[in-house]
């Protein structure tokens, strides 16, 4: 396999908005749907990394043409408007990117270590469904593993600094009195629960009522926590009472409108979904504040400026790691002809010329270990050297040699 096989075609939040990123939100149910038809486009190895600030699609293709048809073909987006801002990478490009990816050197928020964690689930979904082979599972691993060095020896993910947190920062700089704010959080997932302890930690604000489509986990949740649960059939009437509103859910159309606020009190609304969740109309109303994913990536603090002094470190530890993948990548381009060499060193034992000409050779049944000693030592020569033509006959020498010793 050539490495410029390998592509990648994505959005992220640099050149579209978060209206157009949801047109290409991957759901599992879509996720499943484009699996299944990938091998019909000729793909056998893909997966597609679908997150609130990037879908990208990732596979060994002729082209990153076929890779945009077959995501496109599953998404509410066209692939006319998806090319319109989308960035390819093939290659040794594409390899930098994912690398990029994986450590959060390419994140909204610097050092965001929770994308890997995403990559990993897309990754799994993908080989259950028989979508992930050598090349992607080898890639990926070295990935993970440059990940955790980064995490361990670098500050790059060093304190507090995530979308849900800093949905609390935008919380923080609008409320004057946080203690006494109603709060409805809808959505009680990984983003969900992350910034209902935040609340509770930051601000101190214990008054938060939780709304889940599946009731029992907002109940689970807030048995935890001391918190309120309410079943999702009060939402209109909780949208009512609460002075400010955080959504987190992944549904595929807003699930508060801009008509349910209209004659609403002053209230604060923050949406982490994508799609959005919130109806982004409801932000033109005068009583009412919003801020979806962008807004609240443009917070900054100490703590983005001291990740941003560790990229260095990132970058030479990912080096490291992309220097092995590389090499891993080149000797298995090695394998074809390792496996010629040892079916003719197997062969020559059924030569009538060579046995005849070489009888001290046979007294013995063939010596598959050193057949193997040959194969090895021919490999680790190709490791360094670049003289495929000279392989056979090195081999057949070394057979000889040792054979006669």
């Amino acid at each position: 396999m050539a490495i410029d096989q390998f592509f990648v075609a994505g959005i992220n939040y640099k050149k579209t908005d978060a209206h157009i990123r949801g047109q290409f939100a991957v759901g599992p149910d879509q996720y499943a749907i484009l699996l299944q038809k990938a091998s019909l486009y000729g793909l056998q190895e893909v997966f597609v990394l679908s997150t609130c600030n990037r879908t990208e699609i990732y596979g060994l293709a002729d082209n990153a043409a076929v890779l945009i048809e077959l995501l496109c073909s599953v998404t509410t987006g066209s692939a006319a408007v998806f090319t319109e801002g989308c960035y390819i990478r093939q290659g040794h490009e594409a390899i930098n990117h994912i690398f990029a990816v994986g450590a959060g050197l390419d994140s909204q928020i610097l050092g965001d270590y929770e994308i890997v964690g995403q990559m990993k689930q897309a990754v799994k979904f993908a080989k259950e469904r028989n979508c992930i082979g050598a090349f992607m599972e080898r890639l990926f691993n070295t990935v993970l593993q440059a990940s955790k060095t980064i995490k361990n020896e670098t500050a790059l993910s060093g304190g507090t600094i995530s979308v849900s947190f800093a949905a609390i920062q935008f919380l923080k700089s609008r409320l004057i009195d946080h203690s006494s704010q109603q709060i409805l959080l809808l959505g009680t997932g990984k983003i969900g629960r992350n910034t209902c302890k935040n609340l509770i930690d930051y601000l101190g604000i214990k008054d938060i009522v939780l709304i889940n489509r599946t009731p029992e986990k907002a109940v689970e949740l807030a048995n935890e926590m001391g918190l309120k649960a309410a079943p999702y059939e009060s939402l209109e009437q909780q949208v009512q009472d609460v002075s400010v509103i955080i959504v987190a859910t992944n549904a595929s159309s807003p699930v508060i409108t801009h008509q349910q606020l209209i004659n609403s009190t002053p209230k604060i609304l923050i949406d982490l979904s994508i799609p959005h969740n919130i109806e982004p109309a409801a932000g033109t109303l005068a009583h009412i504040t919003l801020a979806n994913v962008d807004d609240l990536s443009k917070i900054n603090d100490e703590t983005l400026l001291k990740r941003k002094a560790e990229v260095p470190k990132a970058l030479t530890i990912i080096e490291t790691h992309k220097a092995e993948f590389e090499e891993w990548l080149s000797l298995r381009s090695h394998v074809p002809v390792l496996k010629a060499v040892k079916q003719k060193l197997q062969d020559m034992h059924s030569c009538k010329i060579f046995r005849s000409a070489h009888q001290q050779l046979y007294s013995t049944p063939i010596d598959k270990a050193a057949i193997q000693k040959v194969v090895n030592n021919v490999a680790l020569k190709m490791r360094y050297q670049h003289q495929p033509g000279c392989h056979y006959i090195e081999a057949i020498n070394d057979f000889m040699t040792s054979s006669t010793n």
